[in-house]
């Protein structure tokens, strides 16, 4: 969902919903330091309920991790980037308990499932499902990024996080 300001029919934001089904946690709850102390971006983690990642918006896929498929970056057409990573230090299952159903570049529409993962094995592997879901630091378009209420599940179209781009 986005809104068009009145006067210049130009995107003020973004409204993201949660791309993963779950409860939505404080990024500061991921068990890694890079992802926890906002290094890579701003964002939430979700704890899944469901092995499964949803496209939160219309856009492009950037970016693949082909060979691990564990993570995902989607491209709005405003060039705000979410990227999505499934688990923590799940790069080193080289992709066991992850089905990649994009490529990089497709076209891609809001609710279009873009990867599923086993919960199960992951958790085999003693590694942590919480997925982070970030904003990655960089994107000049981002002027800041708001996240919304969290320690809760959200509905499918509840945002997790609205995206302000600089105007």
């Amino acid at each position: 969902m986005f809104t068009w300001g009145r006067s210049k029919k130009t995107l003020d934001l973004l409204e993201i919903p949660a791309p993963i089904p779950g409860t939505v946690l404080e990024l500061k709850q991921v068990p890694d330091p890079a992802f926890a102390g906002g290094h890579m971006g701003k964002g939430v983690a979700i704890e899944p309920v469901e092995g499964r990642v949803y496209a939160p918006f219309d856009g492009k896929i950037a970016h693949v991790m082909d060979k691990s498929k564990h993570a995902v970056i989607i491209e709005h057409k405003s060039g705000i980037q979410i990227l999505i990573h499934v688990g923590i230090e799940t790069v080193s299952l080289k992709g066991n308990g992850f089905t990649l159903l994009v490529e990089n570049g497709n076209k891609v529409n809001k609710g279009q499932l873009l990867l599923e993962f086993d919960i199960s094995a992951i958790q085999a592997a003693d590694l942590s499902v919480i997925s982070p879901v970030i904003v990655p630091d960089g994107l000049e378009c981002v002027g800041h990024v708001e996240i919304h209420d969290i320690q809760k599940p959200k509905g499918s179209d509840e945002p997790i996080m609205t995206v302000h781009l600089n105007s």
